[in-house]
């Protein structure tokens, strides 16, 4: 089988893990990853990033020339991506760009004009409803006329595709696993000591962006019902709630028990990881934000909730999106918003470090069993070959 696979996401090395561990399952897999030549991130990486050319095995990534710089939605190949295809002659081609995206029509009308006979398949995070106006909306329904199979990262967005009229096969995989390697069980002792946490002082840990959508501010609510509980809280990122929550804790008494850490690099994240006894995704649904085509947000997945749970910490999180789908039986689930119910999760793991145990055993085995890069290809595979 050869897979041709299109996306920006792969311009990061680390992102191709799940892709090269595909190629590696069997010896007549072959898995050709096309990235943008020159790809502008933004956010704090502000700067143009000039992608190579690489390979091992049966894998390889492969820069072809492109047209938009920062925009997935205008993603598109040069010329030089013909050639390629022709060499390649893939059976399956596979665009990560999203439903509405011109890569993806471009790859199809390629196909078609090339003779390829490859499946298409695209992939999407996009799980709110939403409505295409002219010419998205042409571009949507080309699109998914032309697509054999589609792969979600989470449930909602299948029903979102089968309200825009898709009645094709689909399947629901998170576009990146989790490195078992790097996120592992791991005592940190030193680290405790050097953030002056005590040892019988359950950990509370965050990580991500500080904004409000990922209800931080329901978590500061929570905690202040647990004041006279032994706890420390650890948030491991950045974000321009900082200073609000900084307002919030002190207003409520806990300053002194937060412990703020940004600008951890990657392989860092998972030795703060493993510091906490317990980590927590408070997301909530929002419709503040809009699209040309949509409005609002939920939490699309929640990658840092596999982490955790590869690294044999529990987990509590919010019912928003994706995040009671991850964490299934493995870890603690509350109603978005509501402090009391959240501050009784947080209660129970800070008072049973023998539940704090049994559900770091259940998300670890859940982590391997799933979300692993090697468990991802292997059911990634199997879709391809369902259709």
């Amino acid at each position: 089988m050869r897979i041709l696979v299109a996306s920006h996401t792969y311009i990061v090395d680390l992102n191709c893990e799940k892709l090269r561990a595909l190629a590696h399952l069997e010896p007549d897999i072959e898995v050709t990853v096309v990235v943008p030549k020159r790809w502008r991130p933004g956010g704090v990486q502000n700067k143009i990033i000039e992608t190579r050319a690489w390979s091992d095995g049966n894998f390889r990534v492969v820069p072809i020339s492109n047209f938009s710089e920062n925009n997935q939605a205008l993603l598109t190949f040069g010329a030089d991506i013909i050639p390629l295809l022709r060499e390649f002659r893939p059976h399956i081609i596979h665009v990560e760009q999203g439903a509405k995206s011109l890569a993806y029509a471009q790859l199809i009308t390629l196909n078609r004009l090339l003779g390829l006979k490859a499946k298409n398949i695209f992939f999407t995070w996009w799980n709110l409803p939403y409505e295409s106006k002219f010419p998205l909306s042409v571009l949507e329904s080309y699109n998914l006329r032309n697509t054999d199979g589609a792969i979600a990262g989470n449930q909602d967005g299948v029903e979102v595709l089968r309200d825009r009229g898709y009645r094709n096969v689909t399947t629901v995989l998170p576009q990146l696993g989790v490195d078992e390697h790097l996120f592992a069980p791991r005592l940190q002792p030193e680290l405790a000591t050097e953030l002056g946490i005590e040892a019988d002082e359950c950990v509370i840990g965050f990580v991500g962006r500080f904004v409000e959508e990922k209800g931080l501010l329901t978590l500061v609510d929570a905690l202040a019902r647990l004041k006279d509980k032994r706890w420390k809280l650890l948030l491991l990122g950045r974000g321009v709630l900082k200073g609000t929550l900084e307002e919030k804790l002190t207003e409520s008494g806990l300053r002194d028990r937060a412990i703020w850490k940004e600008s951890v690099p990657h392989d860092e994240v998972a030795r703060y990881i493993n510091l906490m006894n317990v980590l927590v995704l408070p997301s909530e649904t929002t419709y503040k934000f809009k699209t040309l085509s949509a409005a609002g947000w939920k939490e699309q997945f929640g990658h840092v909730l596999i982490e955790a749970m590869a690294c044999g910490i529990p987990v509590i999180g919010s019912d928003s999106g994706e995040i009671p789908h991850v964490i299934g039986e493995a870890g603690l689930v509350f109603p978005e918003k509501d402090a009391a119910a959240f501050a009784e999760c947080l209660a129970k793991t800070i008072e049973q470090p023998e539940l704090r145990e049994k559900l770091g055993h259940l998300g670890y085995e859940r982590a391997m069993k799933r979300y692993t890069n090697k468990a991802l290809a292997q059911q990634q595979l199997a879709f391809y070959r369902q259709l």
